[in-house]
């Protein structure tokens, strides 16, 4: 028997019903609007494509998103605001000139995480085995960009990123930082079934303490990803892998605990490579590679011309040069762009007195709450 409606259940269900039907009314205006971005955006690649002119405009994006923090005054979450802009505006722009993005692989790493986060889900994906193998591929233009990490906030540089940049001949794009969230996942998702614990080497040592806490005894490894290691605990299921909220979906695995990581505020800097660096976006990093003359107190006078022009060193890293004992390469990274007047003269004084001079690239700085 049907049991009949109460009239007041209707009528206490009437407000509820016209909110609900405006939200759909607004939802259907947002994707009318879209279409309409989409159109116009499509129509600014076929202008540029006319003049020639670069399909990607750091400055006017970066305008877009100054110009909505302040229309929105603080009432919508700005940090969400940005997230759904950014995927708006990179969608938009590959729709001019779609792009073909290296990752280290397999699918879910952090790497992957953080390709998608820079270039929203409108580019094209490839998983690559190696480091070495992104930087082969951007520099012979076999792929459009790669993404790579090259610091971690508690374990310091990921050193092997890093001396690609000796090798291959590449620039820096962009950057982008992705806080770091590690789960402990296996087949089962009980602990008592962990024989072995398997990651990128990175991961494992930002959990080490928790390991040694809650798994005495039980043998670590390092692999290449933490995709191979989510990959490796979904087919043999002793072992638990250290990855990603993304692989527990991509691999079906199930979570032995989450947010194991040692510490918190845990966030890595990728770095995006391509052929040619962006123009001057207002806000900008410029990376160099440096070797120095054999002489007393070389680092300090590359430095002090740096500090004659007001340049803000935000990072300098040394790595030996392979086959040359006791000679270094410097990686420095400050803000700034080439095309400053106060930058050029910097570098071109370096290129003068430094015995090799690389120019990296110039790129737009990430957002600092963007993590």
């Amino acid at each position: 028997m049907t049991k009949k409606k109460d009239p007041a259940d209707q009528l206490d269900q009437a407000p509820l019903v016209k909110v609900r039907n405006r939200i759909d009314a607004i939802d259907q205006q947002i994707l009318q609007l879209l279409k309409e971005r989409l159109e116009c955006a499509k129509e600014i690649g076929r202008l540029k494509s006319q003049d020639n002119r670069a399909k990607w405009d750091p400055q006017r994006e970066r305008q877009i998103f100054e110009r909505l923090r302040k229309l929105n005054s603080g009432e919508f979450p700005e940090q969400p605001l940005t997230s759904i802009f950014r995927e708006i505006v990179t969608t938009c722009r590959l729709s001019q000139k779609p792009v073909d993005v290296g990752y280290l692989g397999p699918e879910a790493t952090f790497s992957h995480l953080a390709a998608v986060k820079y270039f929203g889900h409108g580019a094209k994906f490839m998983p690559m085995p190696s480091f070495e193998d992104i930087f082969h591929d951007v520099e012979h233009g076999r792929i459009d960009y790669g993404i790579v990490p090259v610091e971690n906030s508690i374990e310091g540089t990921v050193t092997s990123a890093l001396d690609s940049f000796i090798k291959y001949s590449v620039k820096i794009c962009g950057e982008v930082n992705l806080a770091i969230k590690h789960n402990l996942v296996n087949y089962s998702g009980s602990i008592d079934d962990v024989k072995m614990v398997v990651s990128h080497s990175q991961p494992l040592a930002q959990c080490q303490g928790w390991l040694r806490g809650h798994l005495p005894g039980v043998p670590t490894q390092s692999v290449i990803s933490t995709g191979t290691a989510a990959q490796m605990a979904q087919a043999d299921h002793s072992l638990a892998a250290v990855a990603s909220d993304l692989a527990i979906k991509t691999y079906e695995l199930q979570v032995v605990a989450r947010g194991i990581e040692d510490y918190r505020g845990n966030t890595t800097r990728f770095l995006v490579i391509g052929n040619a660096s962006p123009s001057r976006s207002g806000r900008d990093k410029t990376s160099l590679l440096l070797s120095l003359v054999d002489r007393p107190g070389a680092l300090y006078h590359s430095l002090n011309i740096m500090a004659d022009q007001g340049v803000n060193l935000t990072k300098i890293e040394s790595r030996p040069m392979k086959g040359e004992a006791g000679k270094y390469m410097f990686f420095i990274d400050f803000v700034g762009h080439l095309e400053d007047p106060s930058i050029k003269e910097a570098c071109d004084r370096l290129r003068e007195t430094c015995a090799s001079f690389k120019w990296l690239g110039s790129y737009p700085m990430a957002e600092e709450n963007d993590i």
